[in-house]
């Protein structure tokens, strides 16, 4: 059974209260865990190493670095969270960036407090995480993308494509370590090779090329 699990959220943001206002909000939701909370991208690093959660919420603009720059900095690293952009910005340019850098969502904080916690758990379950009035922002960044470098699947070996349609049917790793009856720990090491070969930053990207029929 899989509905016991709980996911691990790091929430990022430089405002005191609205940090705290999302982690009380998110503590009442039973599958959902707030495990951490940082004010600045540096930390947020730190913290995610260390507490390897299921998925960020990162504030777009903070002191120091950013929300661009700390998730580059996280993919960089080896972070393989989902990330989900949480600001006040609709600049779609920030959008594109964003997703190229590898976040798997982008939401406007002016949404209801149970439309966030929704888009949360469409972003933990492997679906697609935007703001309805950028989700052209979002179509613009993956047709750039696909028109811009050819994707080979040669280099893919058959695990890593089996977790690859895994992914895209929306799975955690945790799900597919279940699934396939290995470590969760084997499947990070999947998903971090298969988003390499493909040259792919997030699962979002690799769940849309599956689901236009790029893999057999």
């Amino acid at each position: 059974m899989i509905e016991d699990i709980s996911y691990d959220v790091l929430v990022v943001d430089d405002h005191p209260m609205m940090r705290r206002g999302v982690m009380e909000l998110l503590d009442l939701e039973d599958e959902i865990s707030p495990v951490g909370e940082a004010s600045n991208g540096k930390d947020a690093v730190e913290l995610a190493l260390s507490l390897e959660p299921d998925l960020i919420l990162l504030d777009l603009n903070m002191p120091g670095m950013n929300g661009i720059e700390t998730i580059k900095a996280m993919r960089s690293a080896g972070i393989d969270s989902r990330i989900l952009i949480f600001t006040v910005s609709d600049d779609h340019r920030n959008v594109v960036d964003a997703l190229k850098e590898g976040a798997d969502g982008y939401l406007l904080k002016d949404m209801e407090p149970e439309d966030l916690v929704d888009n949360i758990k469409k972003a933990i379950d492997g679906r697609t995480a935007i703001s309805p009035e950028l989700t052209e922002a979002l179509a613009t960044a993956i047709r750039t993308r696909e028109t811009t470098e050819k994707i080979n699947t040669n280099s893919l070996t058959d695990r890593e494509k089996q977790v690859l349609k895994l992914v895209a049917n929306g799975l955690s790793n945790k799900m597919i370590a279940r699934k396939l009856d290995i470590a969760e720990g084997t499947v990070k090491v999947h998903v971090k090779r298969v988003l390499n070969k493909l040259g792919m930053r997030s699962r979002v990207e690799a769940a849309v090329w599956v689901a236009e029929g790029k893999i057999k």
